[in-house]
């Protein structure tokens, strides 16, 4: 038997191993009491609070799709920021020129982010490691002064004043809590969605050729078919989040989606944690709170700071936030287990 093939077997029984009941009990057990304290959280808390909470709300998503490209299919991508303006824009231009409900704007920019990352897709999977991420780079560059360019439809560089979705009377809720359910409702499912993804064949082809693209195309997987397919999803997520971003913020502007928010998207991913679930929930959490952080430490110097504390998070967990928090429930494990 080759090598490749012995790798590819090895592939396949650890993603098709079957999970522990206990294990997943643990899993359901810690994802309601989160899903509970996120509910009970808008309701205690000032409403700039439930603003923080929102946007890592909004980030999560983002990051749940970049975590799918890069977590879980292996590939590089410095140029998420870009889809996530596409849903932005999208959602804005809707509501603004065409006056359209609320709830149309949300798979209007998914599908309109979906067809724009296959479109690029298919060309960028015929690169790899440094030159995917300079592609994906260049897509986040000129994206802003093509949103500048065409200012009839955009606003150009003023951006587009929007309407925020106003709580109905029968839910009692004020303004800030009703756009925090929505953006939870959201949140909760296209976390659904990304698991039952990658329960699927998708999320089995994707894992394949992560571990091992050789082997996975000697059992019969299509590399670059899969790659595509996860550069779209990965479009199709941020494309969301931008949407429940324009409704939450109320206003977009090319400003908002510069370079530096896909590097700090990749960044919070790879501090919350490749390949798991909790990942870009630990990620957006990083991405929301740490900037402010750095900006209270030091004023002077904020980025100097946010580098330093992404160094020390590394360091400390190599694998992530979210490594770090398995390997601290497995030790409580054991030590319950000992008593």
């Amino acid at each position: 038997m080759s090598e490749s093939t012995q790798v590819s077997d090895r592939t396949t029984t650890r993603e098709q191993a079957p999970v522990r009941p206990g294990a997943t009990k643990w899993r359901w057990a810690a994802a309601a009491a989160l899903l509970a304290a996120a509910v009970y959280a808008p309701f205690q808390l000032v409403p700039f609070h439930v603003f923080q909470l929102t946007m890592v709300l909004i980030y999560a998503v983002a990051l749940l799709g970049l975590n799918l490209l890069v977590g879980h299919a292996g590939q590089i991508s410095l140029g998420h920021g870009a889809f996530f303006a596409v849903g932005a824009y999208t959602a804005a231009i809707l509501l603004d020129r065409w006056d359209a409900p609320y709830p149309l704007t949300l798979p209007v920019a998914a599908l309109v982010a979906f067809v724009l990352g296959l479109a690029f897709g298919v060309p960028a999977m015929r690169l790899r490691g440094l030159y995917l991420a300079l592609v994906t780079l260049a897509i986040a560059i000129f994206l802003v002064p093509l949103l500048k360019r065409f200012e009839e439809v955009t606003g150009g560089s003023m951006g587009l004043s929007l309407a925020k979705p106003a709580p109905p009377a029968w839910t009692g809720l004020a303004e800030d809590q009703w756009l925090y359910f929505l953006a939870l409702a959201v949140t909760v499912a296209a976390f659904l969605l990304a698991a039952s993804l990658l329960r699927s064949r998708v999320g089995r082809a994707l894992h394949a050729i992560r571990d091992n693209e050789a082997a996975a195309e000697v059992m019969g997987v299509r590399p670059a078919y899969y790659k595509t397919l996860a550069f779209a999803w990965s479009a199709m997520f941020a494309g969301i989040a931008g949407c429940v971003y324009t409704w939450v913020i109320g206003f977009v502007s090319p400003d908002s989606f510069v370079v530096n928010l896909s590097i700090t998207l990749l960044a919070g991913l790879v501090v919350g944690g490749l390949g798991s679930l909790s990942g870009p929930v630990l990620g957006a959490l990083f991405v929301m709170f740490v900037p402010s952080i750095s900006q209270d430490i030091n004023e002077a110097a904020p980025g100097v700071i946010f580098g330093l504390l992404i160094i020390a998070v590394m360091y400390v967990a190599p694998t992530g936030l979210a490594g770090l928090a398995g390997r601290a429930t497995n030790s409580i494990k054991k030590t319950l287990r000992k008593g």
